[in-house]
């Protein structure tokens, strides 16, 4: 590991002043998990490390104000597989944030550092895409709001400026009678990259949201308003349509021809999980 320097800021301000001071030398440690990594292995060579794990204002916090729950952050998977207003109203991401890693690693890395990393792979990235997220960055032009499907831009790449940082992401709660769910499929159980992940969205008229991880270059949202992948009769069809839009890679962990046909198999079973939470009446 080659050496490098390392700030340490505490006032928002200073950390996006040092972004712009470095540019591209500049790398941002919240949890760590995949910083080390890289920096391990020599993938990254930063000048600068700036720590934000000390910024005021983005203290590890889920709160809900309104319509809105906001995650800011430096909070940690763990917690948000844990909170309760989380897995009420936003079971999908709770389900993906409690299969990342291990334990170990969810009490590090954050939910904000998961989709900055932008691996196509990321499992919180398909049910933040159904929920509508938005990120919530800052830079020098002040905050701006990003919705989640104008965020990646393609393998370890994000619309983020250089100089910016993300410092929440903001979720709306979901209507009544709405369900949802959350899948994937990997090599092994434990630690271990999506070979393909779903997760779906059921609104209480039945409009459908579809998120797919780790079937192309960035994570893919589909969108049905018109009630039939509600309807299990006449979901097959254009189920099988819809998931021709995916585009996957042959690599270690799968070829494109298996992560194609485990995508159809896995969306419906997870259609069917999030309509029958919408049939119990509630989110949970």
């Amino acid at each position: 590991m080659q050496g490098f320097g390392y700030e340490r800021p505490h006032a928002l301000a200073r950390a996006v002043a040092l972004l712009q001071a470095h540019g591209s030398q500049a790398v941002l440690l919240a949890g760590g998990t995949d910083l080390i990594v890289g920096l391990r292995e020599r993938r990254l060579r930063p000048a600068v490390v700036v720590d934000i794990k000390h910024v005021a204002g983005l203290e590890p916090s889920i709160t809900r104000a309104g319509g809105l729950v906001r995650i800011t952050a430096d909070t940690v998977l763990t917690d948000v597989a844990a909170d309760q207003c989380v897995r009420s109203n936003f079971p999908a991401l709770a389900q993906a944030a409690a299969v990342i890693g291990t334990v170990q690693i969810r009490n590090r890395a954050t939910l904000a550092g998961n989709i900055c990393n932008a691996s196509p792979a990321a499992d919180t990235a398909p049910p933040l895409l159904v929920y509508q997220a938005q990120v919530v960055a800052y830079g020098p032009g002040g905050t701006r709001r990003i919705p989640i499907d104008g965020f990646f831009a393609g393998p370890g790449l994000t619309t983020l400026a250089p100089d910016e940082v993300v410092t929440a992401i903001e979720l709306p709660v979901p209507g009544p009678h709405a369900g949802s769910a959350f899948g994937r499929l990997s090599r092994r159980r434990g630690a271990d990259l999506a070979t393909v992940s779903v997760s779906a969205y059921v609104d209480g008229d039945g409009a459908t949201r579809l998120g797919f991880g780790a079937v192309g270059p960035r994570p893919i949202l589909i969108a049905d308003h018109s009630g039939q992948l509600a309807d299990p009769a006449g979901r097959a069809d254009m189920l099988a349509r819809l998931v021709r839009t995916a585009s996957p890679i042959s690599d270690v962990r799968a070829s494109r021809e298996y992560r194609m046909s485990m995508l159809a198999e896995l969306s419906q079973r997870v259609l069917d999980a999030a309509t029958g939470r919408r049939a119990e009446g509630g989110r949970r």
